[in-house]
């Protein structure tokens, strides 16, 4: 049984830190806020850390800090709806003065946004994996946990159902919208 020196185990952290430092961090950034993704990477980089003799070598190190992350994430996410709730709660009992309406850019992602927020939340975020992350069916089925045939399977679902959701939403084919002072050609 060999052991393992600190300047050894601060080397291996500092390859898989370099290995895995930027694809959490899109991954993260394209989930949340900044700041949240900040916070939730250094959770990441602690865990792997702490966990240094369970992380896989190799090509396994990224997606397995996907899971990692993927659960940081999430918990995140439910503190900040919880904080979300009491905000309600307060803003309930002692309305602020004016509220700001928040409308959103037009445009092609903000149709992809909408209608990933409108597929189940395992599609929407087995998607993101695949189009932002750039995973492929081995590595999704690592992160979820499932074998790679049923990675495969699951992300053509999901493909499937991203684009009856986006033919559903788009305007029909041919349809001009009308502007206030404009002239019919054919007139």
């Amino acid at each position: 049984m060999s052991t393992v020196t600190d300047a050894e185990r601060e080397q291996r952290f500092r390859t898989l830190a370099e290995q895995i430092l930027e694809p959490v961090r899109r991954y993260l950034v394209r989930r949340t806020d900044a700041a949240t993704a900040d916070d939730v990477l250094s959770e990441t980089l602690l865990v792997c850390w702490r966990r240094l003799d369970d992380v896989p070598g190799g090509d396994e190190a990224v997606p397995w800090a996907f899971v990692v992350a993927r659960n940081l994430l999430a918990n995140a996410q439910r503190a900040e709806r919880r904080r979300g709730r009491l905000t309600a709660k307060i803003i309930a009992l002692d309305p602020p003065a004016s509220v700001v309406e928040f409308e959103p850019a037009d445009g092609d992602a903000h149709a992809v946004r909408d209608a990933l927020t409108r597929l189940r939340r395992d599609d929407a975020e087995l998607l993101r994996l695949w189009a932002w992350d750039g995973l492929e069916s081995p590595q999704l089925a690592t992160v979820l946990g499932i074998s790679a045939n049923a990675a495969a399977l699951r992300l053509s679902r999901a493909k499937a159902r991203l684009k009856t959701e986006l033919l559903t939403s788009a305007p029909p084919a041919g349809h001009v919208e009308a502007e206030e002072g404009s002239t019919d050609a054919r007139r």
